[in-house]
């Protein structure tokens, strides 16, 4: 969530960047300054009360000592009634504390200056594009028939034993998957990734550190019993990790990186557009995340970028790169950078990864720190990343590499694989 510092150094600049997300921040954003002066006049009285009672203390034992029982009693009194109004003025604290924040979470994150406006996705810009853009026939199959011809995958037994959004992977198409994951970390680690195995359900406090709640309960499967949420991206609990931690100067940075299951709920629209692979409710990815200092961030970002764009062109696979414009960028990312591959039988642009920049909104939600030279305490960037999501990809790969012969596989995968081949 945005810091209070922030906002009150320059309110009207946070409410004209936001409007950027075309979000309307006005009303919240002044309703925050005004609770925030209420709420440093109360711990100022507060402080002054308190160190009254300080003085009282020491008056009253003065007195007891010199023989003044009834003038004691009356300091007394007067320090039962400041008590007494402590604790009315804690309670308004504590009152004007969970109002401030009530609406700091209900805020989005203010988009960095290089955000482009724009409410929808047409308004992406294309920043880099490159891969060798296949040319396949009039026959060409989608994914979804090539995976029953070839019997890959299977959507109507992962609906028998889910529901639809749930396939099934088998023989060479588990093995093709398997393999992905494999070579995705192995790239990751090779880039300097530590490599951890998360938890696949988080608690509330990590939902809520992340920016998955109070924002995206609607897209999230909840276990209601033990109040769990299973994870949309491996982002929460690797960036949980973090959470409640001072980190040394020299620990910086953090570079994780983690392969899980990923569970959404998103309904989306039907038809082609959510056909086949395009769009589950379970599906693997690998995710590469980083806790930078402030003045480290961008450059960090724009590793993560390169190492992104690297998978794919070892892959193969026609790429291009959209910077989200404020009114496409989620709830908590300050820029977001989307990697899409080309399907050629579908015709289309797929998105394979989000590369994006949080600087301190999920970080000051987390209260993940580091303690610089000067022995300050300050809020660090957290950045994540796709590195990738397969099922887009494993659909791009079916289509674009199909050949008269069976679907080739990248060389890249097939030290993994031990095929060559899908015939």
């Amino acid at each position: 969530m945005l810091t209070l510092q922030l906002i009150n150094e320059n309110p009207e600049a946070v409410i004209e960047r936001l409007a950027v997300k075309c979000f309307d921040g006005r009303e919240p954003i002044m309703r925050v300054v005004e609770l925030d002066k209420q709420r440093r006049a109360a711990q100022k009285e507060r402080d002054d009360n308190a160190a009254k009672l300080n003085k009282m203390a020491a008056q009253i034992g003065g007195l007891m000592k010199q023989g003044q029982r009834e003038e004691a009693e009356a300091v007394k009194a007067q320090v039962a009634a400041l008590k007494n109004t402590n604790k009315e003025i804690d309670e308004r604290l504590k009152a004007t504390e969970d109002e401030i924040t009530d609406i700091l979470l209900s805020i989005p994150n203010v988009p960095y200056e290089g955000v482009p406006a724009g409410r929808t996705a047409e308004d992406n810009v294309v920043e880099k594009e490159g891969g060798p853009m296949p040319n396949l026939g009039e026959d060409a199959l989608p994914h979804w028939e090539l995976a029953k011809k070839y019997n890959l995958i299977d959507f109507d037994l992962g609906v028998k034993i889910t529901g639809a959004g749930f396939p099934v992977y088998i023989g060479k198409g588990a093995r093709l998957q398997r393999a992905l994951i494999q070579f995705f970390l192995d790239e990751a680690s090779d880039a300097g990734y530590v490599e951890v195995e998360p938890p696949y359900v988080v608690n509330e406090d990590s939902g809520r550190g992340t920016g998955q709640l109070p924002d995206k309960e609607g897209q999230m499967y909840h276990a209601t019993l033990d109040n769990f949420y299973l994870i949309p991206t491996a982002e929460v609990p690797v960036t949980n990790m973090y959470r409640d931690v001072i980190l040394a100067n020299d620990e910086l940075p953090k570079k994780n990186c983690a392969y899980s299951a990923c569970f959404r709920r998103e309904a989306g629209s039907y038809g082609k557009d959510v056909r086949g692979l395009n769009r589950l409710h379970q599906f693997d990815k690998v995710e590469i995340v980083r806790i930078e200092k402030p003045e480290d961030s961008y450059a960090a970002l724009e590793e993560m970028k390169d190492h992104v764009q690297g998978l794919l062109e070892k892959l193969g696979l026609p790429w291009h790169i959209l910077r989200l414009c404020g009114g496409d960028m989620s709830f908590t990312s300050a820029i977001t950078f989307d990697f899409e591959v080309w399907s050629a039988a579908q015709q289309r642009w797929l998105e394979v990864s989000s590369v994006s920049n949080f600087e301190t909104y999920q970080t000051n939600r987390l209260k993940c720190r580091y303690r610089g030279e000067d022995k300050k305490t300050r809020l660090c960037h957290s950045l994540n990343g796709s590195a990738l999501a397969l099922p887009r990809i494993v659909a791009a790969l079916l289509e674009n590499n199909q050949t008269p012969e069976g679907i080739r596989v990248p060389e890249c995968l097939q030290k993994y694989t031990g095929f060559s081949i899908i015939d």
